[in-house]
């Protein structure tokens, strides 16, 4: 695999609504956890509009973050590549959000500016009710989203490193804060 030379960690999610919140969470805790080089930028973008493809633009790599309804149990991980995207469109329910996200995807790959590589985290949701904590269920699917994320990082051959001085992530939202992430 050669390096890409842009690379974007998105999370995706309503911080408002229960586990609609761990896009925003996992990428929070990545980026306390670890330092990145310059091409990469992890971001929270909340809850995008259609101005999401702006996120795209001069990408070669985007990894998304967000959580998902495909009845699956609570907590499941399941990845879906760019070219399940496209070819299937978004058949699972992102929220609010999900509209914006597909039409910004294929919209930008008929624009011939969407990233080579793609790969959206979805992690499966239980409570989209109004409050800023996220399921015991997909709190503990975290670590895993996480690994996950530094696996599709190692796969694409981008360094990281653990973060030089280990802060608490900036999950101000909620007073459960994440159990620190191991290191591996």
């Amino acid at each position: 695999m050669k390096t890409v030379s842009n690379v974007a960690i998105i999370g995706i999610g309503n911080i408002l609504l229960g586990d609609d919140g761990v896009g925003p969470y996992v990428v929070r805790t990545l980026e306390a956890s670890y330092e990145f080089g310059p091409s990469v930028q992890v971001l929270d973008v909340g809850t995008p509009a259609l101005d999401f493809i702006d996120n795209l633009v001069g990408m070669d790599a985007v990894i998304l973050v967000d959580s998902v309804e495909n009845d699956r149990p609570a907590g499941t991980i399941t990845l879906y590549r760019k070219e399940d995207i496209l070819r299937h469109g978004i058949s699972v329910r992102m929220d609010p959000h999900s509209p914006a996200l597909g039409e910004s995807l294929l919209t930008a790959d008929l624009m011939g500016i969407c990233p080579k590589e793609l790969l959206l985290v979805g992690v499966s949701g239980l409570s989209y009710d109004a409050g800023c904590e996220l399921s015991p269920e997909v709190s503990d699917a975290v670590d895993l989203a996480i690994d996950v994320v530094r696996a599709e990082l190692r796969r694409l051959d981008v360094p990281y490193f653990p973060a030089s001085k280990q802060a608490k992530p900036d999950i101000w939202w909620t007073s459960a804060q994440p159990a620190e992430t191991p290191i591996h």
